[in-house]
């Protein structure tokens, strides 16, 4: 059993495997570790340093297809010891649509139009959905439901839609195009983009408190906001922003530091996600951490691929501006480690994810593992 390589699109029956020992989630000792010690291999100083020049780069770089590397991702799957049956695509398609419908009745046109309309115009723009999805399914895998999660889902697709639209500001990083269509600056002007992420940003608090389900009691719902709002911070997103601006352009960036900054400024936010989803449904602190972990891998895999893509695919492929982290002279992990030694930690991230599961319901981790794979064979 093979996967079909870096273009697949997840047609058909997916099988997922993971591991089914046994082992119980209070007794599990759970060590800290940090993602720039994965492997002393993956840190060679075989990167590219100072600024390149665009084609000269993407000459190096034009290859997004490493044989080596599927055939590790695969030899993942052939590791595994028992096969769940499980449409990935089918449920991640379902809980979109859910996700769309909820997101649609959430924030209806109203008056000031203008400022819904922008609100909209980015929210409602398309997109995977990938971090509402990772909430539900991070609350089913604990025994929640769809519709516990949903608010809190949709709060999550509201600060990540919020982000996207202060990212691209000119202040910011200037970009042009977002999901294939103009950035809303370039649609409404920079003032009200500014206004429609603000109002997303508060009201995605105020669609926790006034729509989660009463069953949910009131320390859960605020011990959700409280991570919400921690995420976002100096020590999430906001802080994640500031440092990779602050390092445009300086040929000093480490790994530990690129790490910290996509930590905080990708991979905060998708663990953000699961950690809630997990709240809401009532999930034990075992429990909790085990999924934040699985949350950090994905999370980080999730820029790792984002850097790939970028020297690796056109404008058009990827539906905003390609090549942009070079010609602002970001410091991004195929610059530090090389093309293929950032494909292998990409591999590293992937069965981190996987073994952070192993200790859950196959069937019900089945929906986050194939948020992990879908992560890393994404083509845009």
């Amino acid at each position: 059993m093979a996967y079909s390589g870096m273009t697949a699109s997840y047609h058909g029956l997916h099988l997922m495997n993971i591991a089914t020992e046994e082992c119980s989630l209070k007794r599990v000792p759970i060590p800290s570790r940090r993602f720039h010690g994965f492997s002393t291999s993956l840190w060679a100083s075989n990167g590219f340093q100072g600024k390149r020049e665009l084609s000269a780069y993407t000459k190096l770089v034009s290859s997004c297809r490493c044989s080596s590397t599927i055939d590790q991702l695969a030899n993942l799957r052939e590791k595994a010891r028992a096969v769940v049956q499980f449409d990935f695509k089918e449920y991640l398609q379902s809980k979109a649509i859910s996700v769309n419908e909820a997101l649609e009745r959430a924030v209806p046109l109203r008056y000031p139009e203008k400022i819904h309309e922008a609100m909209r115009y980015s929210l409602l723009a398309g997109g995977k959905r990938v971090r509402p999805v990772l909430c539900i399914a991070a609350c089913e895998l604990v025994g929640g439901t769809e519709e516990l999660a949903m608010p809190t889902a949709c709060a999550m697709e509201m600060i990540h839609t919020m982000s996207l639209i202060h990212d691209d500001l000119p202040c910011m990083d200037n970009d042009d195009f977002r999901r294939g269509k103009p950035t809303n600056h370039k649609v409404f002007g920079e003032g009200t983009a500014v206004l429609a992420g603000d109002a997303l940003l508060s009201f995605a608090f105020e669609h926790i408190a006034v729509s989660t389900s009463k069953s949910v009691g009131s320390d859960r719902i605020l011990r959700v906001v409280s991570e919400l709002g921690r995420t976002i911070g100096s020590q999430g997103l906001v802080g994640g922003q500031v440092a990779d601006i602050s390092c445009e352009g300086n040929s000093s960036v480490d790994l530990a530091t690129l790490e910290w900054i996509h930590i905080h400024k990708t991979a905060v936010l998708l663990e953000c996600s699961v950690v809630c989803g997990a709240i809401i449904s009532g999930a034990s602190e075992n429990e909790i951490e085990r999924i934040k972990r699985y949350a950090r891998s994905v999370g980080l895999l999730f820029q790792v691929v984002d850097d790939i893509l970028d020297v690796t695919k056109s404008s058009k492929e990827l539906g905003k501006t390609a090549g942009k982290d070079l010609i602002t002279d970001k410091a991004t992990y195929p610059k530090l480690m090389g093309l293929e030694k950032a494909k292998q930690f990409a591999v590293e991230l992937l069965g981190r994810a996987k073994e952070d599961l192993s200790c859950f319901d196959p069937k019900k981790a089945a929906p986050l593992l194939g948020i992990a794979e879908y992560i890393a064979f994404r083509q845009n």
